[in-house]
């Protein structure tokens, strides 16, 4: 994959910030835990960690509160986490206005699963506008390898579906290549089904590289596929491939398309593999076991490293080997996202190589 030459940008997301709370004491449900971890979170910037931890030019694309400590906190965050940002600040408007979402959630422990209670209402996220951004300097004067939109962003408001309608149309403009991890949300997308699914189409119409489940690219592109969950996922690689070929058929103009395969045993321990198919060539990792420290975040940090082996100009094998290791790394942080010290440190993991370093 040819990657623009001239840039200031390796990779840049739009997204919403908000915190997740979880429980100090690890491992306990929300509902017994009196004292709670608040961290900075957003799907997109657990994809961007990777690059930006690994020492790449990142942005994310945003908005915040005006005068908010929980917007300071975002800041900080993200500047300790060396992802540049650009967005506007918005006037809270009043108690009851504008606000960061928050998302509760917990890392469930063996055979209790872990759950999450998203609080997203007067989110200020959901005013992300393109009039916001100037795109010809973003895209043209600064220039950017890879915009990468997810679908949570997509599917969040009228105004987020088009702010990333318009965010690929300029990205396609100037020669940047686009990756869109559909991210289905049923409750993102009730009432509006079919609106939803004619912008979805039509930015994975220009996408060059699609990411998503078998969910995903059922309900957000109607393309058919196995079904969803369940035991045994090994055994659903060829369906898997089936589907991919018919997402490939529907989106001629991508040339990179992937899947993760999970099967859960229990809240701590998984199987983890991945699907890739990068033209005619087919990358498939197995299901292995990887244990699990919080599952929040695998699947970004999956989708992260597989951008880097991109920007990296790596050979196509080994983008999927690398989000897999930087995919299982994120569950093992405390974090929604990966913090990877360094290549290496992933590679040990692709390679089972949990010994000491000193």
């Amino acid at each position: 994959m040819k990657l623009k030459e001239n840039y200031k940008w390796s990779l840049v997301v739009p997204t919403s910030m908000g915190i997740r709370l979880t429980p100090t004491a690890q491992g306990q449900p929300i509902h017994t835990s009196s004292n709670l971890f608040m961290q900075a979170t957003s799907a997109e910037t657990n994809v961007a960690n990777i690059s930006a931890y690994l020492g790449l030019p990142v942005k994310a694309l945003t908005t915040f509160v005006k005068g908010s400590p929980i917007a300071q906190f975002i800041k900080d965050n993200l500047r300790s986490r060396h992802i540049e940002y650009e967005g506007k600040d918005v006037e809270q408007g009043g108690p009851w206005g504008y606000r960061h979402q928050i998302n509760i959630a917990d890392s469930g422990f063996g055979s209790r699963g872990p759950r999450v209670w998203n609080d997203r209402s007067g989110e200020v996220g959901r005013t992300l506008s393109v009039k916001d951004f100037d795109l010809d300097r973003i895209f043209g004067q600064e220039g950017v390898q890879i915009l990468h939109l997810s679908g949570l962003i997509g599917a969040l408001s009228q105004e987020t579906s088009r702010f990333c309608l318009e965010l690929a149309r300029a990205a396609k403009k100037y020669d940047t290549k686009i990756s869109f991890d559909l991210n289905y949300r049923a409750s993102f997308w009730k009432g509006r089904e079919q609106e939803l699914h004619d912008i979805f189409t039509e930015i994975a119409s220009i996408a060059d590289i699609l990411v998503g489940n078998e969910e995903d690219f059922q309900l957000c592109l109607g393309v058919e596929g196995p079904e969803a969950g369940g035991k045994d996922i090994a055994a659903k690689i060829e369906s898997f491939k089936g589907m991919i070929r018919n997402v490939k058929k529907s989106f001629p103009g991508a040339s990179v398309f992937a899947t993760t395969l999970r099967e859960v045993v229990n809240a701590n321990s998984h199987l983890w593999g991945a699907i890739m198919l990068e033209g005619e060539n087919w990358h498939v990792i197995e299901p292995r076991p990887i244990h699990v420290l919080d599952r929040i975040g695998g699947g970004d940090g999956f989708v992260g490293g597989l951008l880097y082996g991109i920007l990296k100009g790596w050979e196509p094998e080994k983008w999927p080997q690398f989000g897999w290791a930087t995919g299982a790394l994120a569950t093992t942080f405390l974090t929604d996202y990966g913090q990877p010290a360094d290549e290496d440190q992933v590679w040990s993991i692709w390679g089972g190589n949990a010994r000491v370093l000193r």
